[in-house]
């Protein structure tokens, strides 16, 4: 019988937290100089090149180096770079390589896996854990309501004052977060402290996943899915019902251990999320998918249709898109894996 999502509850030991905090798979070996610049848009040339002066700089402060007669600096606070950019331009990319350039200890994760590390260590420990990395990156930075802002706000300014360098991803300029969603304005000395942490570095460009490439595949039968589904190693089949539900009762920083191991989500009776909070834990399961590569394959609704017009209007709207982008990438894939079978 095929494997289940619904029938798995991981759990990540409080004190393996941080110790996990590093780049997904797909991110192991990737390097500026793999980073390949689209010839069309210089700011993904310019992008790398500060990338790497500032891992650059983050080496230099590590290792202490100074003149013979020279004194030690006394700035030490870190530095902030934070990459803002549309979707698929390769910002993850280049958060890794920042990543993989720089010495331990360090730490890589999403803006949920960190919340989630400082709400299970409490802050103080997790201020302890971190103040002596290199640095901390934060990928998908995002501020969804006023109690991250406030408890994000005070990590960074706490870890900066450590001298931790700090570099993000985003969709959203950082003097932007939170539009949309809450009561900005009631937190915009906490959004602009956050802000001028960071020199911001835009990379323009278009998706690289969706070049020249056709539309969504169409969903497979029912039966089709399921027979595919029990003929795959690894696979696991579900219904997407039932495992949007048993979402709600993970935290989103285990969606990533849920999938450990997976080699292929099959979906059945996919339809649009009629929630927000479904459709934003989908959001995290999307990227956590990607992240590892798994291919996705549907019966129902395409996976285009999931955020309905309404939800792709609202405050939340760069998410959505940067999902549906994800599981048209990996929906793509599963259709030629089909096509190979």
């Amino acid at each position: 019988m095929t494997a289940r999502l619904t029938e798995r509850n991981p759990v990540i030991p409080a004190d393996q937290l941080v110790a996990q905090m590093v780049p997904p798979p797909m991110f192991n070996d990737v390097s500026f100089d793999s980073y390949i610049p689209d010839p069309k848009e210089p700011s993904q040339s310019a992008a790398v090149n500060t990338a790497r002066e500032f891992a650059n700089a983050v080496v230099t402060r590590k290792s202490g180096k100074r003149g013979l007669f020279s004194r030690k600096p006394k700035n030490t606070t870190g530095q902030g770079l934070y990459l803002d950019g549309g979707f698929g331009v390769g910002k993850t990319h280049l958060l890794a390589s920042i990543y993989h350039a720089v010495p331990e200890p360090k730490a890589f994760g999403t803006f949920v896996e960190l919340t989630h590390v400082v709400g299970a260590l409490g802050f103080m420990k997790a201020v302890e854990e971190l103040s002596s990395h290199s640095v901390l990156c934060i990928d998908e930075f995002e501020l969804d309501d006023p109690g991250d802002t406030m408890l994000v706000s005070r990590l960074l300014t706490e870890l900066a004052a450590s001298g931790v360098s700090v570099v993000a991803t985003s969709n959203t300029l950082p003097g932007q977060l939170g539009e949309g969603r809450f009561a900005a304005q009631d937190f915009l000395r906490e959004i602009r402290k956050l802000a001028s942490v960071f020199q911001t570095v835009r990379v323009d460009g278009p998706d690289y996943r969706h070049r020249d490439l056709p539309p969504a595949p169409a969903p497979a039968e029912r039966s089709e899915l399921r027979e595919r589904a029990e003929i795959t190693p690894d696979a696991t089949l579900d219904n997407f019902d039932e495992l949007c539900a048993h979402l709600g009762k993970l935290h989103p920083s285990r969606y990533g251990k849920l999938v450990d191991g997976v080699s292929a989500v099959f979906l059945e009776d996919v339809r649009p999320a009629d929630d927000q909070a479904v459709a934003l834990r989908l959001v995290v399961l999307a990227d956590r998918l990607y992240d590892a590569s798994i291919p996705v394959i549907v019966s129902g609704a395409k996976l285009d249709e999931i955020f309905t017009e309404e939800m792709l209007a609202g405050g939340y709207r760069k998410k959505y898109l940067r999902a549906t982008s994800r599981l048209l990438a990996l929906s793509r894939f599963g259709a030629a894996t089909r096509a190979g079978a």
